[in-house]
């Protein structure tokens, strides 16, 4: 589904590099870098393009050290259920991730000097400590991943299971406690390896198609879009971004710039997480109904508390379903809650910082950041007089500090917790120092 709708934003047909003729077509497919869901909709997509190309084969020049283990499993699903040959070139390594991948295609070659395997998968863990063995229930799954792909494309999947879980013994192969990555030698030598070459124009050779053309895929708008913004580096800086703009925006009039970025940027991260396929239209609609009802807090009925709480949950929940991904574990689960509320966090006291710094720069700190060292005496007893009693005109939401019109001139101000809306009459009620501070007036059965 993902793959359609990316072809239908932009996808690029094959660049005819010499006349099509009778000359077979051959087409080469990098798999470099991180192994993510981007890269696995960016397969999808070639893959439908070749056969529809009439393609002879399509070789995968990989050269990785792994990535994300649902991207892997989704491209290894493509690969299995390709019509077209696909051959894995190994062009130095194929490492955690890329085994699959290498194992899921028809035929494999290695550059001389690469290796394959270590594919043990790895959870991440709490910022600044490493990666975790996985839960006993991830491994199982992935040893019979790579056990059902072996045995699917005529391999040992014995070899499979050992490039996974250490206890899995192979007499003359590998020892119990040790993953198996093997050589170019030596996966030829256990049958791993259909072939040793040192190039991809060699393998179209070794292939038997020398008068082929070989074509280089590259991948369109959409996929270059979604891989980029599904980056985990990328995916955390939209997310906390996207949050601290809508926060800071609480604390200004009305609706602007940062409203719009904040908006803009948590559009991106949801929106390359529903692409990949990494978030379904629940975590986008958590996120739609906790941005309303935040809203609803905000602007129809502030103080009300029970909105607000129930949209930042609703927020929180999203963020940490889109984080995810399909099929988690409770260790997951709880790992991910732990580093989306730091990240939340984060850009909270990122916020705060900014704010502070921003409004002592411009003179206005008293009516964002209350500070309660201010010294009484740096106004004098004039225009203490002159304001106290005065009544003016909120020219901003008061949440609770804002900018009100009061002797024709605009003054910060700030009330003593209550939330007064836009265009309300407010009194001065005291003056210390540099902050002003108003309240409504009372109604006449109060006074």
């Amino acid at each position: 589904m993902t793959a359609l709708v990316l072809l239908a934003l932009g996808s690029i047909p094959l660049n005819a590099q010499t006349p099509a003729g009778d000359a077979p077509l051959v087409v080469r497919v990098p798999v470099h870098g991180t192994i993510d869901t981007g890269l696995a909709v960016y397969l999808q997509r070639v893959l439908q393009d070749v056969e529809r190309a009439g393609a002879q084969a399509v070789i995968l020049d990989i050269n990785t050290l792994g990535g994300r283990v649902d991207a892997a499993v989704k491209m290894r699903d493509a690969l299995l259920a390709s019509r077209v040959p696909t051959i894995a070139f190994v062009n130095q390594r194929a490492i955690s991730a890329g085994a699959l991948i290498t194992l899921a295609a028809h035929k494999i070659v290695m550059a001389p000097g690469s290796t394959v395997g270590a594919a043990t998968p790895v959870q991440l863990s709490q910022p600044g400590t490493p990666p975790q063995a996985a839960e006993e229930k991830m491994l199982s799954y992935v040893r019979k991943e790579f056990s059902a792909t072996a045995e699917q494309r005529g391999r040992n999947p014995l070899i499979a299971e050992a490039m996974v879980d250490a206890s899995v013994e192979i007499p003359n192969v590998t020892e119990r406690g040790k993953l198996l990555t093997l050589t170019t030698e030596e996966a030829q030598a256990l049958g791993v390896a259909d072939g040793v070459v040192p190039s991809v124009q060699d393998v179209v050779a070794w292939l038997g198609l020398e008068d082929a053309r070989l074509e280089t895929s590259g991948s369109n708008w959409a996929e270059m879009v979604v891989r980029a913004v599904t980056h985990p580096v990328v995916s955390s800086l939209l997310m906390s971004l996207g949050m601290l703009a809508l926060m800071a925006e609480i604390y200004t009039a009305g609706f602007g710039l940062l409203g719009v970025g904040g908006v803009v940027a948590l559009a991106l991260f949801f929106g390359g997480h529903l692409l990949a396929q990494l978030a379904g239209y629940e975590a986008l609609l958590l996120l739609v109904g906790g941005m309303v009802l935040l809203l609803l807090e905000l602007l129809v009925a502030p103080g009300f508390l029970l909105a607000g709480m129930a949209g930042a949950a609703a927020v929180f929940t999203g963020l940490v379903m889109t984080l995810l991904g399909p099929s988690p574990s409770v260790t997951a689960i709880a790992d991910t809650a732990i580093i989306a509320a730091l990240s939340l966090v984060v850009a909270g006291l990122v916020m705060l910082l900014l704010l502070r710094s921003v409004m002592r720069a411009s003179g206005r700190s008293r009516g964002v950041v209350l500070n309660a060292a201010l010294a009484g005496g740096d106004a004098s007893n004039g225009e203490e007089a002159e304001l106290l009693g005065e009544e003016g005109v909120s020219t901003s939401p008061l949440r609770p500090a804002g900018i009100a019109l009061i002797h024709g001139q605009r003054r910060d101000v700030v009330t003593e917790g209550e939330y007064v809306p836009l265009g309300e009459r407010v009194v001065v009620t005291r003056v210390d120092g540099n902050r002003i501070v108003v309240r409504r007036p009372p109604l006449p059965q109060e006074a």
